[in-house]
């Protein structure tokens, strides 16, 4: 149970938030491992997700050791079949190449429950992996959600545990940051919020 004196104050979770990057797997540490149990707990704060109706629609599967060789193989493979003649030579090797750069993949499912819009039940799935990223942030790791590769492909669902109904919305790349991006940078708040007030 949460108390006061656990909490982070305002200073720190604001400095959490405005420390998120998106880093990429080229931009991790080669050959270097996040400890299993750090992997484990970042998964236990995604599951704290706002949840409607407590369905806790997040599926997640995750892949390291060789098991990262096990997905690289799959997507890479899937995509080659499903291109045929129209292969992309450097996208099969960015496919067959990325999860060899990342300690971990976290592929991130959705698991449907027809009490709810489906929309709902991606967006309980989004704010899980948000709180998985700002969790890698704490810990001073890296991490990418990417959305590219397999991720919209039906035949690649049952891989990771999947339905029909279900969606695959991802992979979450994690690793030790080697270099860290540029400036992050946003718009002012101020052109996207409207008050009102009376």
């Amino acid at each position: 149970m949460c108390t006061t004196s656990l909490l982070p104050t305002p200073e720190q979770f604001n400095h959490l938030v405005l420390a998120r990057r998106s880093i990429q797997p080229v931009q991790f540490e080669p050959g270097r491992v996040i400890p299993d149990d750090i992997v484990l707990q970042l998964l236990e704060n995604a599951n704290w997700a706002p949840t409607h109706k407590r369905t806790e629609p997040w599926h997640f599967v995750v892949f390291s050791g060789e098991g990262l060789k096990r997905l690289a193989d799959f997507q890479s493979g899937l995509y080659r079949a499903q291109a045929g003649e129209l292969v992309d030579e450097k996208k099969a090797q960015k496919l067959a190449q990325n999860p060899l750069l990342a300690s971990h993949v976290i592929a991130i499912g959705m698991k449907r429950h027809h009490i709810l819009p489906e929309i709902e039940e991606v967006e309980a799935v989004a704010c899980a992996v948000q709180n998985l990223h700002l969790s890698a942030v704490a810990y001073g790791l890296g991490g990418y959600w990417g959305s590219g590769g397999v991720t919209y492909v039906e035949e690649a669902k049952p891989f990771f545990g999947l339905g029909p109904e279900d969606k695959l919305l991802g992979f979450f790349y994690l690793g030790y940051v080697a270099q860290l991006p540029g400036r992050n940078l946003r718009k002012p708040i101020e052109e996207k919020v409207t008050w009102v007030r009376e």
